[in-house]
This record gives C-alpha cells, sequence and structure tokens, in this order.
C-alpha cells in the first residue's frame, strides 16, 4: 500500500505546480517581493529543473526517503539571503503552499523534506556564514552552517573554546540547535540551546525579528521546541565555552564473556554522577562470539571525552569505576578539536580540514527512537535485556549519561524538558543497506520490538523522547489539531508544552507552519 499511497502523493504534489501556472505565479511573486528579477531563477529549481534532483538528494541524509515514490516538493527554494527567506515565506502564504525548512536534512523521519500534502522546500544550505568574535567569546552563526563548520571557525581563531553541539558534523545548525542540540559536553556546558543568547526569524507575516523584537516568550520557544513551528530560523549568536589545551579520549569494550553485565551495571551509577568534565557514552550492541563459535553476545562499548589530563581520568576512574580497569595506556591526550574528528572515526593527524565535508548526497537506511532512564536497571534487568537484544538480532542501543550541569538547569528554563531526575538518554538504533520495501518493514519491526520490550524500564507518564531524535511512532498530526499534538508534544516538552502552544497561537495563530509533529496552536 506504501509505494501506492506515495506515488498518489506525488502526484498531487507535481499538479499544483503545473495548473493555473501556480509556478509562475509563486516565482513572479518572489520577483516582486525580492526585486531581483535576475535572481530568483537561480534559486528556484522546477521539477522540471534537471538540477531539481542533485539538489533534492544532496542533503537526505535518511534513505529511506529517497525512492521513486517519496512524496517530492513541487519545487525547491534555495535562498542566498534573507531576504529571499522573506519572500518565500509571503509567497507561499499568499499562493496556500506549505513550506518545508531545511538546513541540513538529518531529521531522522525527513520531516524537512517530505510532506504528504503539496510543498516547497525552503533548503538553508547557503545560508552558512558563521562570525566568530573571540574578544567577545561569541559567534553568529546562520542556520544553513553544520556544526562541523561552526568547530572549525572556533578553531580558526582560538585553540581553547569549543561549543556543545553535535558529534556529527554534517548536522545543520537550523534544526539541530532549534531542537536542543547536545553533544558529549553536556554534562559540563548543557544543551546548545543553553548557550544561545540570540537568534534572528522570520516569522509568519515576513518580519525579521531579533530576541528583542521577538520577545521573551517567541525567544524560549526556539530555544529547544523546534523551530519549524513558530517561523524560519536565520541564525543563532551563540556563547563559546572554554576548552583545555589537551582533552583526552578512549574507547573500552566489553562482552557478556568479559563482564560486559558489571560494567554497565555500574556505568549507571557512574556515568552520571562523576566529574562534569567527563562524558562517557555506551554503545550496546549485539555481536558474533569470539569466545562461543557460531554464538552470539552483547558488546558494551565505552567512548569517552574528558576535558582534562589523562592520568587524571585513569586515577578517577580507578577510584570510581574499577570494574572498568581503564588503564594508562588505553587513554589518548589531543586538542579538542582533534577530539571532535576522534569521535568521528578519523585516524589521528586527520586536518581539521575535513569538517568542511558536507559529504552530499551520502545516505543510510535508517530508523531511530528515543528513551530517558531514571532509574538504574538491574543486572537481571540488565541480563534480560541481552537475551532480547540478541534475539531480535539488529538492533543497537547507545546509552548518554546527563547530570552534571543538566541537573542544574530548571526543566522550564527551555522547552527541553529532561533535566534532573535523568540519569542517560537511551538512542534506539538500526541502520540498514538493502533497498526496499520487505527490508524496512523488518527492520523497523525489530527496532520497534526492542523499543517495546524496554518499556518497563523507561520514564513513564509521559514516556518521554528526544525532539531531535524524531520519531513518528510516537504520534503524528494530520490536521494539526491541539488533541493531535498533544499525543507527541507532552512525550517531547513534558510541562512546557502547553506554554509552547500558547506561543504557537499567539505568533502563527492560523498555523500556517506546521508539519506532522509540530506545535498545534489552542483550538478556537
Amino acid at each position: 500500500m506504501l509505494p501506492l499511497l506515495c506515488l498518489v502523493l506525488l502526484h498531487v504534489s507535481a499538479s499544483w505546480a503545473t495548473s493555473d501556472s501556480d509556478f509562475d505565479t509563486f516565482v513572479q511573486c518572489l520577483t516582486n517581493q525580492t526585486k531581483q528579477p535576475d535572481t530568483v531563477p537561480k534559486i528556484v529549481y522546477a521539477l522540471n529543473n534537471t538540477a531539481y534532483t542533485p539538489v533534492l538528494r544532496a542533503y537526505i541524509r535518511n534513505a529511506r526517503f529517497n525512492a521513486s515514490y517519496t512524496p517530492k516538493p513541487v519545487m525547491i527554494v534555495t535562498p542566498t539571503n534573507e531576504s529571499h527567506v522573506q519572500a518565500a515565506v509571503i509567497c507561499a502564504k499568499q499562493n496556500g503552499i506549505q513550506i518545508r525548512i531545511r538546513s541540513g536534512g538529518h531529521d531522522y523521519e525527513g520531516l524537512s523534506y517530505v510532506s504528504d500534502v503539496p510543498f516547497i522546500i525552503l533548503d538553508l544550505f547557503n545560508l552558512r556564514s558563521i562570525t566568530v568574535d573571540i574578544a567577545e567569546k561569541t559567534a553568529w552563526v546562520q542556520a544553513g552552517a553544520t556544526v562541523g563548520e561552526v568547530y572549525y571557525r572556533i578553531w580558526e581563531k582560538s585553540k581553547v573554546h569549543g561549543f556543545p553541539a553535535a558529534i556529527c558534523p554534517t548536522v545543520g545548525v537550523g534544526g539541530h540547535f532549534s531542537g536542543g542540540g547536545y553533544g558529549n559536553m553536556l554534562r559540563k556546558y548543557g544543551l546548545s540551546v543553553d548557550n544561545i543568547v540570540d537568534a534572528k526569524i522570520v516569522d509568519v507575516n515576513g518580519r525579521i525579528l531579533d530576541k528583542n523584537s521577538m520577545g521573551e516568550d517567541l525567544f524560549w520557544a526556539i530555544r529547544g521546541g523546534g523551530g519549524a513551528s513558530f517561523g524560519v530560523i536565520l541564525a543563532y549568536k551563540i556563547n563559546l565555552v572554554p576548552v583545555p589545551e589537551i582533552v583526552t579520549v578512549f574507547q573500552v569494550q566489553r562482552t557478556l564473556e568479559e563482564n560486559a553485565t558489571d560494567v554497565v551495571y555500574q556505568w549507571q551509577n557512574v556515568a552520571p554522577n562523576t566529574d562534569e568534565n567527563l562524558f562517557m557514552r555506551m554503545l550496546i550492541q549485539p555481536v558474533t562470539s569470539e569466545v562461543v563459535k557460531g554464538q552470539k553476545t552483547v558488546r558494551a562499548t565505552i567512548v569517552a571525552l574528558f576535558l582534562g589530563k589523562g592520568d587524571d581520568v585513569v586515577t578517577l576512574l580507578g577510584k570510581e569505576f574499577p570494574e572498568l580497569g581503564l588503564k594508562k595506556e588505553n587513554v589518548e591526550e589531543m586538542s579538542w578539536i582533534d577530539s571532535v574528528l576522534w569521535w568521528n572515526h578519523y585516524d589521528n593527524g586527520t586536518s581539521p580540514d575535513v569538517l568542511l565535508d558536507r559529504n552530499l548526497d551520502s545516505a543510510d537506511f535508517l530508523k531511530r527512537k528515543s528513551d530517558y532512564v531514571q532509574t538504574p536497571i538491574s543486572k537481571d534487568g540488565l541480563e534480560l535485556l541481552w537475551k532480547k537484544v540478541i534475539e531480535i538480532g539488529k538492533p543497537g542501543l547507545v546509552f548518554n549519561p546527563y547530570g552534571g550541569k543538566m541537573s542544574r538547569i530548571p526543566a522550564t528554563d527551555a522547552p527541553f524538558p529532561h533535566r534532573a531526575g535523568n540519569l542517560f538518554k537511551v538512542q534506539h538504533s538500526i541502520t540498514w543497506e538493502e533497498e526496499g520495501i520487505e527490508a524496512q518493514k523488518k527492520y523497523l519491526t525489530q527496532i520497534r520490538n526492542l523499543y517495546s520490550y524496554i518499556t518497563p524500564l523507561v520514564s513513564k507518564n509521559p514516556r518521554s523522547a528526544y525532539l531531535n531524535y524524531r520519531d513518528i511512532d510516537i504520534g503524528i498530526s494530520h490536521n494539526g489539531t491541539y488533541e493531535e499534538g498533544k499525543v507527541y508534544g507532552v512525550k517531547y516538552f513534558n510541562g512546557n508544552f502547553d506554554r509552547l502552544v500558547k506561543v504557537k497561537t499567539a505568533v502563527d495563530p492560523e498555523n500556517f507552519f506546521r508539519y506532522e509533529q509540530s506545535i498545534p496552536t489552542l483550538p478556537k
């Protein structure tokens, strides 16, 4: 049914731009609004433009949404300056066409470039300027920049500053920052949104607003509530954070035959409570046993960043986490920018220039889900979990510890509510290579089965989720109603959902900026 449905949707989208010269009308509107008749044809790509497909595919980061039957936009608008964004919003509104806003294309469900209604993509990849002010310890970053580019431009100016954001360098700033933005310095510095001091947004009337002109409520909402419900984020002003000249990284693996259960159990007590300079991510994966031939086992891998010297973290964990058995030869000291490369599996000595590579038109088939653990899982619970992971066969889990600064920031400080009381966030992860609906159905069933199994171990009422780990399984809006939005909204935002709804109703009362998991307006 899915391919047929999507083909129908593709036809619906295409028909908008071919009937009654809608496309020409839209382009004329852009020209009138921008007063740039020579520029507009260069930034708009219609279905019949030979560059349409390469532009569309460039920032598709999930191959599930790169199929012939995937609904396509009727056109792609690629602004090169802010006035183009203003015009696109005004013209889309006048012409009754929805927009999807794409900065890096990493939305796990493709909601920045796929929809089941006729739509255009407002693709912000050209708006990528980064202006670093080391004297002020701030930077203005446009929404179409990547976090890799942010790290690189900071490094150009200073070897002792960084920014807490994504580990993956090709993630786009607009979606990442507006949805919360977390990385391996969150225990020391919180989320990206906890370090944002100003912003620029195009509102539903085409106006460019900054922190002062948008007001306190809207500025609060776009620091974790997702920007695309409220307007088009143009740029954020961020506070840089200090990093040591030398940081330490390490990776340690244990299988079930090598006391993995003891390590994971104790990790739950140590990782969220240890020195906030230490972030220890835990990967849980089913693998083939090297001890018992032909059998499956579970491998636990700790990947860590310590904002300090190697001797200090070895001593620290010798006291707090003897089960890990960390030794001096297990750790590596390097600069912070080199640690960014190390976390992305680049060889030592690789130039930071690779952070400028956007790796276009590159995507795996994948599905992600999220959870929060608030009570340590018992050893018995872990043993049963390992059996289920082995039984299902492919999905893995990623445990990301909280605590530190995350526990000191009030849950209402930003729309992102998952602060004190959360030991770690869980990312459910599955990636595959086979094309086709049958493979997709098989692997989606696997990850959903593991998600179902883990229910008793995670947060309840609501079962919380992280917005930037987009998951339409937890709820979807077909009509933009409050009741539809509340289903997923309270999971992403807990008690902050209703404030987001009030902000949305005030700034976009007609619900123009809507998508399948947007913030709804209040019932009229």
